[in-house]
């Protein structure tokens, strides 16, 4: 276990609940290409007693994604620079995810192991509208912080006795 989820698990969760998840949550997302790994955090809080799972899945969601938004505005920051030495690759881009419905695409990598932060740096870079963004990326961030908190809870639960498999 790194240090950061150690720490997070055993000093600053406890006294914070809730809002010390989400800090963290923000804080491990806010870092770009490496993330610290949160998604163990959720995953072990999902099956922890006194945690909520509906609860863990949507506050860390809503902490991951606005954690994202460091990779978004490093791509509006960057984008004469990227346009520069490759704005055709951007326009292909763009109309790339245009055709492919680009909403989905944020949801889908937002929601999977996925490099959401090229993403958010690509999206940054295009100009495409930052709350379109931050709403894609909190929908997927949901989804997948539900999806790890839920497998915690049935996991933990099913090692502890509390849950029966078959």
């Amino acid at each position: 276990m790194s240090a950061f989820v150690q720490w997070a698990l055993t000093e600053f969760i406890p006294v914070w609940g809730y809002l010390g998840l989400f800090i963290v949550e923000v804080i491990s997302s806010a870092t770009i290409i490496f993330p610290a790994p949160a998604f163990a955090i959720n995953f072990i809080l999902g099956g922890t007693p006194g945690f909520n799972p509906w609860l863990v899945g949507i506050v860390a969601g809503i902490g991951s994604a606005i954690g994202e938004v460091t990779g978004y505005g490093l791509g509006m920051g960057g984008r004469e620079v990227i346009e520069k030495k490759y704005g055709r690759w951007l326009t292909r881009t763009r109309d790339w995810m245009e055709q492919h419905g680009d909403f989905l695409i944020i949801i889908l990598f937002a929601a999977t192991p996925l490099p959401h932060d090229v993403v958010g740096m690509l999206s940054g870079a295009v100009n495409y509208p930052f709350r379109k963004f931050l709403l894609a990326t909190i929908a997927g961030k949901i989804i997948a912080g539900l999806a790890l908190a839920w497998a915690g809870y049935y996991s933990i639960g099913w090692l502890l006795g509390i849950f029966k498999i078959g």
